[in-house]
């Protein structure tokens, strides 16, 4: 069976050529569909033999539906320009390619690279993602943020993973963090949600202890310490900034 394999971009320069060399020579066809990079993402997904095309940011969820509709095979498989395959993970889907007709879909285990590190404690390692399945069965769905495939039939999980090298640095880490503790605060305020006090000053000691004692990550060393107390500190900046958007409204 032939594959497709899917990536968005916006200036991934710094990470997009060890996505593209797991890859190339072993996918059928690789569609890049980049957002307005200003930097070299473009150029060098030409060089790596990608079709590449562009198209307005109005989404992920959008954004890679539109890049799956591309696709001239059934099967795609979604990568974000950060995730890169691993050889144990080609093989294995190649097997199963080999000797299975049945599934429609494969949830795709990724694992967090973090401070350098691979967290292999806690959720971020080998959690499942719907990522390679046949598209006449599904497609991503609309979700501005962190949008998800959404498929028919038999899936199956995969054991081996996709290395996800998400951020730079803390500085990297921040920006992020900012970004979408604003979008997702007002997806809530649009859906008319609001947060409770409670929510904000209780969130923090609760998610940190799941975080580090529950989910192991005090076994990932200091890497695992300070992803503890970054993922606390995500639904508390998320709920205060959801307070202050009602609050300017008042």
């Amino acid at each position: 069976m032939k594959i497709s394999v899917v990536i968005i971009t916006l200036n991934e320069e710094r990470i997009l050529e060890r996505t593209l060399k797991a890859i190339h020579g072993w996918a059928d066809e690789i569609i890049v569909v980049d957002s307005g990079s200003t930097d070299r993402t473009v150029e060098i997904a030409q060089q790596y033999d990608c079709k590449t095309m562009h198209r307005k940011f109005d989404g992920d969820g959008p954004q890679k539906h539109f890049g799956v509709n591309q696709a001239l095979n059934d099967w795609v498989f979604v990568l974000d320009a950060d995730e890169e395959v691993t050889p144990e993970l080609r093989s294995e889907i190649e097997s199963y390619f080999a000797q299975n007709h049945e599934f429609t879909g494969f949830y795709v285990p990724i694992s967090l690279i973090f401070l350098g590190r691979l967290m292999r404690y806690g959720a971020e390692y080998k959690m499942p993602h719907l990522r390679l399945f046949n598209k006449k069965f599904g497609n991503f769905n609309d979700k501005f943020v962190h949008g998800g495939a959404v498929v028919d039939g038999k899936l199956t999980t995969f054991e081996n993973h996709v290395l996800h090298y998400s951020y730079k640095d803390l500085h990297d880490y921040l920006q992020r963090f900012n970004y979408y503790t604003t979008r997702t605060a007002k997806m809530m305020y649009d859906a008319g949600k609001k947060g409770a006090i409670g929510q904000v000053i209780f969130r923090f000691p609760i998610t940190f202890l799941k975080e580090y004692f529950l989910r192991k990550n005090f076994l990932n060393g200091y890497p695992g310490f300070v992803w503890a107390i970054l993922s606390a500190m995500y639904p508390v900046v998320k709920y205060a900034k959801l307070r202050e958007m009602w609050q300017q409204k008042k």
